[in-house]
This record gives C-alpha cells, sequence and structure tokens, in this order.
C-alpha cells in the first residue's frame, strides 16, 4: 500500500527527527481534541472551509502564507548550518528537511 515505505523506514535513531515528530503529534492531537470540545467542527466548515468571501479566503491565503514562509526559512536555516557540522549531524538534518517537507502541504 505505501510501496517501499516501512516501519524500518524510520528513523528512531535520529533525536531531532524523531522530538519535531512527537511536537507535531501533540500538537495536533491538541487542535483535535480542542476544536472537538468546543464542537467548532460545523462552524469551521460552514464559515471558513467553504466560504466564498473574500475577506476570509484573503486571511487563509495570509496565513498559508506565513506557514510556507516559515517552512522555507526553517529549510534555509537547516541547510546553512549544516555545512558546519560532522556529516553525521548533516545527514540528520537532510531527512528533517525532507520530513518537513513531505509532511507540510505544497504550493
Amino acid at each position: 500500500m505505501f510501496g517501499k515505505l516501512t516501519l524500518e523506514s524510520i528513523p528512531y535513531h535520529e533525536p531531532i527527527i524523531m522530538v519535531v515528530a512527537a511536537f507535531m503529534a501533540i500538537g495536533g492531537i491538541a487542535l483535535f481534541g480542542l476544536i472537538t470540545y468546543y464542537r467548532k467542527w460545523g462552524w469551521l466548515w460552514n464559515e471558513w472551509f467553504t466560504s466564498v468571501d473574500h475577506k476570509k479566503l484573503g486571511i487563509m491565503y495570509f496565513i498559508v502564507a506565513l506557514v510556507m514562509l516559515l517552512r522555507g526559512f526553517s529549510d534555509a536555516i537547516m541547510m546553512r548550518t549544516s555545512w558546519r557540522w560532522p556529516p553525521g549531524m548533516q545527514r540528520a538534518i537532510c531527512r528533517l528537511t525532507t520530513t518537513i517537507r513531505s509532511l507540510l502541504p505544497t504550493a
């Protein structure tokens, strides 16, 4: 189903990747829980996700632009700092960059 992606592909021995993945999972679960607790799924769907209001579309576009800006900034910092670290750490940073890129939406 997932091609060559298996459980052995997950870099459990890389602390940077595992910490970032844990924070992302905790943040996603917390956000999902808060939206469910406050029963905002219907409101989000009706008022934001399916809206044709130009002001709301502009806000959503701006939020996505900020996320992509932060993504590019973090990629640039990781590439610059990887030049100063030993080869083992460079591989970890390359894996982290690849993992982040695969998790975020592409434009």
